[in-house]
């Protein structure tokens, strides 16, 4: 029995025997160390914005030890592509660190707008919101709001753009007001690996433990 680290994950081992006279004997077909998990490349929350502690809230945590590339974006005028008229017209997005600071976006191409470009993904109507960034590994919170107290269905979205599995989305959540037909909330994920394999994840919808 012996430790692997985590950083063995993909790799694999095979165990040898050796008699006194140097002679050695594969005994053990090669076997992964620590097999290859899954990760979030992408999470969402759509919900109906509104003000004060009604607006939407998204949580996240990031595992490793290197910092990962993340990409946040606020929606709202590009859901009215399918047939929500009630879309979050001009979204703010706020993304708030543990030391207390934050960083602000209301119209994405006000700022990065050639690095948020670069991605691929950049926001499809100019009033929406996104933040580019390289984040240590920790928790962070993500707030959209309606510029001047404006509400309506928004979606929040976390994008993982680092190259390796090294990093990763360990936990997500989003807090907000739940409502019924279309305000419901509706969550998605993309998983995706380096190595197609699957990943195993724990969904909960929380409510009385909020008290």
């Amino acid at each position: 029995c012996f430790p692997l680290e985590a950083a063995a994950a993909g790799r694999f081992i095979t165990a040898t025997a050796t008699d006194p006279d140097g002679n050695t004997s594969e005994f053990s077909m090669a076997s992964e160390a620590v097999p290859a998990i899954g990760r979030f490349l992408n999470v969402s929350t759509r919900l109906r914005v509104q003000t004060g502690e009604n607006v939407l809230i998204g949580g996240f945590i990031i595992t490793g030890t290197e910092p990962a590339g993340v990409l946040l974006r606020a929606i709202g005028p590009s859901l009215g592509d399918f047939g929500i008229e009630d879309f979050l017209a001009d979204p703010a997005l706020e993304l708030h660190f543990a030391d207390g600071t934050m960083m602000t976006n209301e119209d994405w191409r006000d700022t990065q707008e050639a690095e948020i470009i670069a991605t691929g993904i950049p926001p499809n109507d100019d009033a929406e919101s996104a933040i580019l960034v390289n984040l240590e590994p920790g928790a962070y919170t993500a707030i959209v709001s309606g510029v001047n107290g404006g509400t309506g269905v928004g979606l929040v979205e976390a994008y993982d753009l680092s190259a390796t599995d090294d990093e990763r989305f360990a936990n997500v959540s989003t807090r907000g007001l739940v409502e019924t037909g279309d305000n419901v909330m509706i969550g998605g994920v993309i998983v995706g690996s380096n190595t197609g394999m699957m990943a195993r994840v724990v969904v909960r919808a929380i409510g009385p433990s909020l008290t």
